[in-house]
């Protein structure tokens, strides 16, 4: 009789039988009662009651109901954490006992028990296991290092494991190696700290690149995926490991064939695009993943998504082997899907003959989706090959001829794109589209058909009554198509304003008085204010020259495109998305595509460091000093003007005689309403606060803090702010306009956890009430003992408002500079130890282009913003200045300055544990040394 027996039983009172049994003296007995526990455990009965006679018949030499005593013990010891300290001694003794696959097992249990308490005493167990004479209990060893990594990481790092880990990468046995670097690859995904225990470097990639012949499938994927994360030194070391990972290529199992190309992708970026050594990886890229596609439709399905970001990457790697991408009859519909986006990349002059024979045939295939999504890359074919256009269009025509409805919707649909592309060529063949007008029921169809017609009404001589015949359902239309019926009588109307006045005064009735849509309502008032007050200035903007749409509008984004390809044969790979958008609580670093190795590059090295940040592209923060430096320190004079609070507390300060005349209240000005009032006042102070013409400065307009949440979502609230340091605290200054008709109280302020922990120290102050058209600044003091979470990005910080209207939302981003301490000054000695000990890999370096100062001048600006400078040294008639920064959350930032004669472009490298925060503090630079 089978085990299924013990799945069967439902007797009641069970529990006093198995507790009898589990204390039998009968060794069979007892095994009997531990599977019939278990069974009961697996279909979800409770069977903790009996944790301690289960745990009890841990002792025994048979390897079967210690195997079911484990499994019992890994389910229960959670709940049971004080009974479950029993079972230590048993482990400490199986992991000495004569059989290696007890000794395995017991260091594999250890690993599944997540209780603290026992953590501590299975250290040493575990020690031993790691330099077992058996390659199977060192490997399942490796493996719990990083499960107990996941329970206690500040244990495990304290206790050395991350050494001995790192000493198994040498280990002789290839097996044990792989769990080794699937282990290490585990830790350095949840704990940066690790990094410099764990850090890889060329002799531990080799060791791995040694092994990779003798691992099993998935032993060679883990060190592939590790070998993907080391960034070579040079082109060199690059080329060296591709003729290494090359022959992986040639592999039976599908993720072995996808980690080898993600290896080779990487390394490609940092190879001379034009040498030799390229077009051969190009060559030997494309066999294997053609054989992909010859795998079962699952496997398919993953390697074409990835084949998707190989193409978009490096299109020349496939662009001969179109015919792999055809469609087969019996291929399911999501591969013929993913075919014919491939196809539609790799289209060009040479082959678009091909494909438009292969596209025309699929549109008469029996998948409704799947000829709809043909039909569509007949009109990206057009839009991408030029020369091949006439052909496309004139197969499209073919296509409506056959009258099935849902492909002559989609050729409609893509004729408009068409028609944007290339205007003034095909629109012949409108006369054609309008036969179509009542078999048109499709939301995207229709407005494509209205477009068509608005857009062409001056050649079409029924435009008024085809576009009057779409008004009689007015109300019943899809919102998309009620836009563009508005829009395309508005055209049709400044195109033929004499007989179709009435038309419009229809269309703009129903859009404003009977419409519920507040776009619809909101556009049909824009069109009749224009309409009435200046219809030259309607023509102008309505008939605007539209410009031409682009040859490839689904691409991904540049950056997310290299971070993908960095993640090749996982689920971001899949998805089409990094793996924080889809995995809860994903806070891995980000990942990046090494750059290309150049040997001028500055200090003669190459950037080595694996996870780069990208240079910043977004506005950058403007650094806001206290009263105290502006006024205290002349090198800082040009740094810009003070906050608005600080402006008001100054004309508060200042005799009535000097104090700028007030507001004149009125008609609300909605073009310039408010900027003066936000500023304080009117325009009586220069950026130094009046103190312009005592040093002799130039006069310079006041800083106007950028908007964070503008009137038109505030319901007429406006707030301007920006943050500052002063005397060692952060400040929030904010600035709220009234531009609503009623007056506004009751104000409070809320922050969402962020990656500082900034938090407000006090109740927000403002003035109360705030009366329409009138303008309040405020002060408001954080601290940083809020709750942290990283944000993406790093400094930016969610802001709720609250009044007696309504409750706001909006985000803004922290200047870096305003989280630098006062005590972030090393001595020399830390410094020195300090960057010795922090990984080079860790090193990053910029460019600060076209500052205007010396070294002095800039030693003293960055101290007055927190950045130190340690020690100055010139080498070679550069100076060398070595600094030191510290943030708010304890994390200390290493640089070094370099700056040249003569040259108005610094060198900026900086080294920190903490890779994210690069960025921001490059970013404090550049902004500290530019104003």
């Amino acid at each position: 009789m089978t085990d299924s027996k013990y799945f069967t039983t439902t007797k009641k009172g069970e529990i006093f039988e198995l507790k009898a049994e589990l204390n039998s003296d009968k060794k069979e007995k007892k095994k009997e009662a531990v599977k019939k526990v278990i069974a009961s455990m697996t279909v979800g009965k409770d069977v903790s009651a009996l944790f301690t006679d289960v745990v009890n018949c841990m002792q025994t030499d048979n390897l079967e109901l210690k195997k079911l005593v484990y499994l019992y013990l890994m389910n229960y010891a959670k709940s049971q954490s004080d009974t479950a300290i029993i079972s230590v001694n048993t482990f400490v003794k199986d992991c000495e006992d004569s059989n290696p696959l007890i000794r395995a097992l017991a260091v594999r249990t250890m690993g599944c028990i997540r209780v603290d308490k026992i953590t501590e005493y299975l250290c040493e167990p575990l020690r031993k296991c790691l330099k077992d004479e058996d390659p199977y209990v060192r490997k399942t060893a490796a493996v719990c290092v990083a499960k107990m990594h996941d329970i206690n990481a500040q244990l495990v790092e304290d206790q050395g494991f991350l050494d001995l880990l790192r000493d198994l990468l040498s280990d002789s046995n290839p097996m044990v190696v792989a769990n080794a670097v699937a282990a290490i690859s585990e830790i350095l995904e949840t704990s940066p700290t690790a990094q410099q225990s764990l850090e890889m470097n060329i002799g531990t990639i080799n060791k791995l690149l040694t092994a990779l012949n003798e691992c099993s499938e998935w032993g060679q994927v883990f060190i592939l995926d590790a070998i993907s994360n080391y960034n070579p030194k040079d082109d060199k070391e690059a080329q060296s490991i591709c003729e290494r990972v090359t022959p992986r290529l040639a592999h039976a199992n599908a993720a072995v064939v996808l980690s080898a190309v993600k290896v080779i992708m990487k390394l490609m970026e940092m190879l001379d695009p034009h040498s030799d050594y390229i077009t051969m990886l190009v060559k030997k890229l494309a066999p294997p993943l053609v054989t992909l596609l010859s795998a079962e439709p699952e496997i398919q399905y993953v390697a074409l998504r990835n084949i998707n970001l190989i193409v978009q990457k490096r299109q020349d790697i496939l662009k001969a082997e179109m015919k792999v991408f055809f469609v087969k009859y019996n291929d399911p519909i999501y591969v013929k899907l993913e075919k014919l986006d491939i196809m539609i990349r790799l289209t060009n002059q040479g082959n678009i003959a091909q494909v438009l024979a292969e596209l025309k045939e699929y549109a008469t295939e029996v998948d409704v989706d799947f000829v709809r999504k043909s039909v569509r890359a007949i009109g990206r074919c057009a839009i991408k090959v030029e020369q091949a256009a006439e052909r496309c269009v004139s197969t499209l025509l073919d296509l409506i001829q056959t009258k099935v409805n849902y492909v002559v919707q989609e050729a409609i649909v893509v004729i408009k794109d068409i028609f944007r592309k290339y205007p003034n060529k095909y629109e012949s063949i409108i006369a054609t589209l309008c036969e179509n007008l009542d078999t048109l029921d499709e939301p995207e169809a229709r407005a494509s058909m209205i477009w068509i017609i608005g857009e062409y009404a001056e050649r079409i001589d029924n435009a008024d009554e085809l576009l009057e015949s779409f008004l009689e359902g007015f109300q019943d239309e899809n919102a998309q198509v009620q836009l563009q019926l508005l829009t395309a009588i508005v055209k049709l109307f400044l195109k033929r304003p004499t007989d179709t006045q009435e038309l419009v005064q229809q269309v703009l009735s129903l859009a404003t008085q009977d419409s519920d849509n507040p776009d619809l309502r909101d556009r049909g008032y824009i069109y009749w204010r224009l309409l009435s007050t200046d219809p030259a200035a309607a023509k102008e903007v309505v008939l605007a020259e539209k410009p031409l749409i682009s040859e490839e509008t689904d691409l991904l984004e540049p950056t997310l495109l290299d971070e993908l390809i960095c993640h090749i044969s996982s689920l971001a790979s899949v998805y089409h998305k990094p793996p924080n958008a889809f995995v809860e609580g994903k806070a891995s670093l980000r990942r990046s595509l090494p750059p290309r190795s150049q040997s001028d590059s500055l200090g003669g090295e190459p950037s080595s460091q694996a996870e780069s940040p990208q240079a910043p592209t977004a506005p950058q923060a403007t650094v806001i000093p206290g009263a105290d430096s502006l006024i205290g320190d002349l090198l800082d004079m040009d740094l810009g003007g003070p906050t608005p609070y600080q402006q008001q507390q100054m004309y508060q300060q200042m005799p009535p005689q000097a104090a700028p005349p007030p507001m004149q209240s009125g008609g609300m000005d909605f073009l310039g309403e408010g900027l003066d009032s936000l500023l304080g006042g009117g325009g009586g102070m220069d950026s130094l606060g009046g103190l312009g013409d005592i040093f002799g400065a130039p006069s310079s307009n006041s800083y106007v803090p950028p908007v964070w949440l503008p009137a038109a979502k505030g319901k007429g609230l406006e707030i301007h702010g920006t943050f500052a340091r002063r005397n060692g605290q952060i400040f929030m200054e904010l600035t709220f306009t009234n531009k609503a008709m009623q007056p506004m109280q009751g104000f409070a302020i809320q922050f969402n956890k962020n990656s500082f922990g900034l938090t407000p120290a006090s109740p927000l102050q403002v003035q109360s009430p705030l009366i329409p058209n009138s303008t309040a600044s405020t002060s408001l003091q954080l601290n940083t003992t809020g709750q942290v979470q990283k944000m993406d990005p790093l400094l930016m910080l969610q802001v709720a408002v609250k009044n007696s209207i309504d409750v706001f939302y909006f985000s803004c981003t922290v200047p870096m500079h305003v989280v630098f301490t006062e005590d972030g000054e090393m001595d020399k000695k830390e410094f020195l130890a300090s960057w010795k000990e922090i990984p080079t890999t860790n090193e990053v370096q910029y460019v600060i282009n076209d500052v205007q100062h010396n070294a002095d001048t800039v030693s003293q600006k960055l101290r007055n913003n927190n950045i130190f400078t340690i020690a100055k040294r010139n080498v070679e008639g550069q100076d060398m200045l070595y600094q030191s920064l510290k943030l708010s959350n304890g994390i200390k930032v290493l640089a070094e300055l370099k700056i040249q004669p003569a040259n108005p472009n610094f060198t900026l490298s900086m080294k920190c544990r903490v890779l994210d925060i690069y960025t921001g503090v490059q970013q404090a630079y550049d902004t500290i040394l530019h104003n």
